[in-house]
């Protein structure tokens, strides 16, 4: 229960849904409740196919770019960070590479949009993808991959649930509200990415003495 609530609670940070929320309300504006909700199901189908490929792919990226574990926690820490920081300065859509006047053309062109801009790079961004490598090389056990398998699915369930509600989020909350949620949630990542440089750093002293 404890891998389970750790690693649902990091996915879930990392990726902040929440943030996503005032994105997803201006993409989908003119769309009808039902297309919502359908773009929402395949958004949440979207992210979760790249989080399980991440996560057994992961042994096959650091095998053959060879990158040690350690290297990529380190990497993986810093840019965990990083999101964090742009979350609590609330900059996260400039650092997630996407700017208005991106936004206002795919809403003009009605692109399809549940793969990009919002599975990647919104949800399931580098910082996701590098903590699910990393857990790949650290949890072995059949039993912890099945419950970072079912932490997987319930963040992507969770992610489906809050998109599809994005509007009445943002009636209920205001965009002060979500704001203020995403900054608090942006703290957090980065004690996540710090904390993970921190016993990667530890782990590799220990190993030298």
């Amino acid at each position: 229960m404890e891998l389970f609530l750790i690693s649902f609670g990091a996915l879930f940070s990392i990726m902040n849904p929440l943030g996503t929320v005032p994105i997803f309300v201006g993409l989908t504006n003119d769309y009808s409740k039902k297309e919502r909700a359908i773009t929402a199901f395949w958004t949440a189908i979207d992210v979760f196919a790249i989080l399980i490929l991440s996560f057994f792919a992961g042994k096959f990226i650091l095998s053959f770019f060879g990158i040690s574990l350690n290297a990529l926690k380190i990497a993986g820490g810093l840019i965990i960070a990083t999101s964090g920081f742009a979350l609590l300065t609330g900059k996260f859509r400039e650092h997630k590479g996407i700017k208005r006047d991106r936004v206002q053309e795919i809403i003009d062109n009605r692109d399809p949009i549940s793969l990009t801009p919002l599975a990647i790079p919104m949800l399931a961004g580098p910082g996701t993808i590098s903590l699910l490598i990393a857990y790949n090389q650290e949890y072995t056990l059949t039993q912890d991959i099945l419950i970072i398998l079912g932490a997987i699915l319930t963040a992507s369930i969770s992610i489906y649930i809050i998109l599809k509600s994005a509007h009445f989020i943002v009636k209920f909350l205001g965009a002060s509200g979500i704001n203020a949620l995403s900054r608090i949630i942006g703290f957090i990542v980065i004690a996540i990415g710090v904390e993970y440089i921190l016993s990667t750093v530890v782990s590799v002293v220990k190993g030298l003495m």
